[in-house]
């Protein structure tokens, strides 16, 4: 698989020093603050960089919390349940990062498939069971285009990031101005 430009995407040393504050992930992901609010505090989508701690505290989201969240919200717009939504966010925990971009979600509804490969789409659509499909590869470039334009933050250093380029000069004189 081609490895990506965008910190936190292709990146594994990257994806672990870059996160995502909840305004960013939101923007990326389409959803609302509130959403993601909701979803961090009943554990549906907890960020994994670094988590709130009491008031005054920034979440920070990776690369990856940020597809799961536009998973999640193509998921709920369709009508899955939330049972199910857990489930595959679940699922999608435990994956490695190159078999997630590789994926189909297929849903009848009721419940979430995983397939990998063509033949297991066909296969359930024959079954008459799929109603609709989420190619997980398709978010996940969608997401990486939409943070390419937005900013992360570096955990080491706090540094602002601004898409692909967080070394250019008006982004370190926005970050000395903060």
């Amino acid at each position: 698989m081609a490895r990506s430009s965008q910190p936190g995407a292709g990146d594994d040393d990257a994806a672990e020093r870059v996160g995502y504050r909840g305004p960013t992930a939101c923007a990326a992901a389409g959803i609302t603050y509130r959403q993601l609010d909701y979803w961090a505090r009943t554990g549906l989508v907890e960020p994994s960089v670094r988590p709130a701690h009491g008031s005054g505290t920034q979440r920070l989201y990776s690369f990856r919390d940020v597809v799961v969240l536009k998973i999640v919200k193509r998921l709920l717009d369709t009508g899955v349940s939330l049972q199910n939504i857990r489930t595959a966010v679940g699922h999608l925990s435990t994956c490695a990062p190159q078999d997630v971009a590789r994926m189909t979600l297929m849903c009848d509804g009721a419940t979430v498939y995983e397939c990998t490969s063509t033949d297991e789409v066909v296969r359930l659509l024959e079954g008459g069971q799929g109603v609709f499909g989420i190619a997980v590869g398709v978010v996940w470039r969608d997401v990486e285009n939409n943070l390419s334009q937005l900013h992360g933050e570096r955990l080491d250093t706090g540094e602002t990031l601004i898409g692909h380029n967080p070394s250019d000069e008006l982004a370190r004189r926005r970050t000395r101005a903060v």
